[in-house]
């Protein structure tokens, strides 16, 4: 039965009129198209307003080159727009690592690219300022919430300040924005104009430095190094990395202040982590998590073929990589749900239109990071570091699997689901008695439950590097452990009598690594018995250690020099390891490994060149075979065709 548009939020003028409404009291623009579904955050934050009794519109992909009737459309909003420019940063949606254009975009019915401007926060807010000066504009999501200080944008090649001078915006929500909504939202039903709101926790704004600081008694303050200065001395731009870092990982947080010309960046301290009743409200709300039916026919939308049968458990990711931005937007403490919200949504999604039996992730930032918290609290309270497990696992930090295999065997036992797949990266040092000391034998018993029941065709795990001093700065586990957690993993697949390959992730050119650590890379992978598929060249996305030292060529932790590749030779010459079985790149690394000194490796990678040459002599053959008798074939087909006629 089709269900009718109205279980949608309104995304025209007439869905509005359909509700019986003549006004928004807010009105939301994204960069995606509008999926209401609880991954897509343009949708959370709009359920989260509609609960607070608001009249909520959303543009979603407004066409910003023409006369701007979608910025239009919806009129103006009571209350203020809020702008976000989807589940990605612009800019590493658009791009590739070599600064490439993509020629798709996984957010747009079809996959079509072309349907958002870069930087698109900048642009919309631009716009909306223009057509409504006097409306107050609030922007968020990943784009908004990682550039909030001055930061390296990697696609001009400079440092930008804040986004909310660049974009012209009132205030910025940044991380998961459910807290900081519903206390703006109060606020402002209460009276309180929009222009005099700057405590909010979780939120910035920018102020002239002649006006006097918004008062907080709980709040230190902790001032940066100005914009202009950052611009001036890279050093200090990576000193300010570390305060940033630190203070969006405390739960007891100072204040940032940071002097941008003549004006005040101000960015309060976050909320705590959310109770397992706020975070369970936030995916109670009611989807339909379906995409709206306006796209049906442009195609489908590929990120939401991709997790629409899936369920997400918590938030949150305390590995503190280096060169991921979760726990720079989501925080490192993680926020879990209950086990009735999660089984209550993996109800739902049986019963949604062509759902086969099977859940395609049950999982979160970290598949294997639900329910673990610290030991005693106060202990984390005191805590400034940006890993809990990393150069070590917290002696504080409760490891226990107990609650995640507990789980998976009660959605398990749902009579309407076949298989419940984890597709979502789990933390394999996590599972190996040599880096986690945990005793209570929930770590073999999770790894026999995941490998037995919910590997879909084979298991994808991010060791990242083989080079311990290339992990040092990515702050992953030296690569012995991933030796340790394949034996583990065989076992357990020997055992039920399966054949899921590991597929191992990995990256080049990340801060730190050389070409003959990439070597030595391929080397060893490929002595453990694999080609490698999923790699990648680094990217400096905004608000990550990595990119501070890619820009800086300093740790901000240390600021002491650290090695990058740079250059597009450089970067090129590292991935290039990743291929050592393909053909045309053999007498490549041969020669780089010469260059290097590191001629025992030659042999090891790519073997004797006579008979490499001569197995792909005889492959040119049989293909070249293949290729005459199917022309052949095609030939023969033409002529009996022709006789026919």
């Amino acid at each position: 039965m089709k269900r009718p548009v109205t279980d949608w939020l309104p995304i025209t003028k007439k869905e509005v009129a359909l509700r019986g409404w003549d006004e928004l009291d807010v009105v939301l623009i994204s960069g995606d198209a509008y999926v209401d579904h609880p991954a897509f955050g343009t949708a959370v934050i709009a359920r989260i307003i509609e609960s607070e009794g608001l009249r909520i519109g959303i543009v979603p992909q407004p066409n910003w080159e023409d006369d701007l009737r979608d910025f239009k459309k919806m009129g103006k909003p009571k209350l203020f727009f809020g702008v976000t420019s989807g589940c990605m940063d612009t800019m590493v949606n658009h791009y590739t690592a070599s600064k490439r254009r993509r020629s798709t975009d996984a957010y747009t019915p079809g996959g079509e690219a072309g349907f958002r401007p870069d930087y698109a926060v900048n642009v919309y807010t631009k716009i909306l300022k223009k057509l409504y000066p006097d409306v107050p504009v609030l922007i968020g999501g990943i784009e908004a919430s990682l550039r909030r200080v001055t930061h390296y944008d990697y696609w001009e090649d400079r440092l930008f300040p804040t986004i909310l001078e660049t974009s012209g915006a009132d205030m910025l929500v940044y991380g998961m924005g459910e807290m900081p909504l519903r206390e703006l939202i109060r606020l402002l039903q209460k009276g309180v104009p929009f222009e005099s709101i700057a405590t909010i926790p979780q939120t910035a704004v920018l102020r002239s430095v002649d006006k006097s600081l918004p008062v907080n008694k709980n709040w230190e303050d902790l001032e940066l190094h100005s914009h202009g200065k950052c611009l001036r001395d890279k050093k200090a731009f990576a000193a300010n990395f570390k305060h940033v870092e630190q203070e969006s990982n405390k739960v007891q947080a100072s204040r940032i202040l940071q002097k941008v010309g003549e004006k005040m960046l101000i960015v309060n301290p976050p909320y705590p982590p959310m109770m397992e009743a706020e975070i369970d409200a936030s995916f109670d709300l009611p989807y339909t998590r379906l995409a709206h039916p306006k796209y049906e026919k442009r195609g489908s939308i590929p990120a939401y073929e991709m997790i629409r049968f899936s369920i997400n458990m918590h938030r949150g990711c305390f590995g503190g990589c280096s060169f991921c931005t979760i726990s720079a937007h989501q925080g490192k403490f993680i926020a879990s749900r209950s086990e009735e919200s999660i089984l209550k949504e993996v109800e739902a999604v049986t019963e949604m239109p062509d759902f086969k039996g099977y859940i395609s992730d049950l999982g979160g930032p970290s598949a294997n990071m639900y329910k673990m918290k610290g030991k005693v609290q106060s202990i984390c309270d005191r805590c400034v570091s940006p890993s809990c497990i990393h150069p070590v696992i917290c002696s504080n930090l409760d490891t226990s699997h107990k609650p995640m295999t507990e789980l998976y065997r009660k959605v398990d036992e749902n009579p309407k689901v076949k298989k419940a797949f984890v597709g979502s990266g789990i933390r394999y040092d996590l599972l190996v008695d040599s880096y986690n000391k945990n005793n209570d034998g929930s770590l073999d018993e999770y790894m026999e439950q995941v490998v037995s029941r919910h590997v879909c065709g084979r298991l994808k795990v991010a060791p990242e590097h083989t080079s311990d001093g290339t992990l040092k700065v990515m702050r992953k586990p030296s690569f012995k452990h991933f030796h340790e957690f394949k034996k583990k993993y065989d076992h357990y697949n020997k055992k039920h009598g399966l054949n899921q390959p590991l597929i191992p992730y990995f990256i080049s050119s990340h801060p730190g690594s050389t070409e003959e650590e990439m070597a030595n890379l391929a080397t060893e992978t490929k002595d453990m018995g694999f080609k490698l598929e999923q790699v990648q060249d680094f990217t400096p996305t905004p608000m990550t250690v990595a990119t501070i030292i890619y820009y800086t060529g300093l740790h901000p932790y240390t600021l002491q020099p650290v090695y990058t590749a740079k250059s597009k030779k450089e970067k090129k010459n590292q991935h290039l390891f990743f291929f050592w079985y393909k053909k045309e790149n053999f007498g490549i690394i041969r020669d780089k490994l010469k260059k290097i000194g590191r001629e025992d490796l030659i042999e090891k990678l790519v073997g004797d060149r006579k008979k490499f040459n001569k197995q792909n002599i005889i492959k040119d053959k049989v293909k070249k075979g293949n290729a005459r008798r199917k022309s052949g074939s095609k030939f023969n087909s033409k002529r009996k065709h022709r006789n026919k006629r």
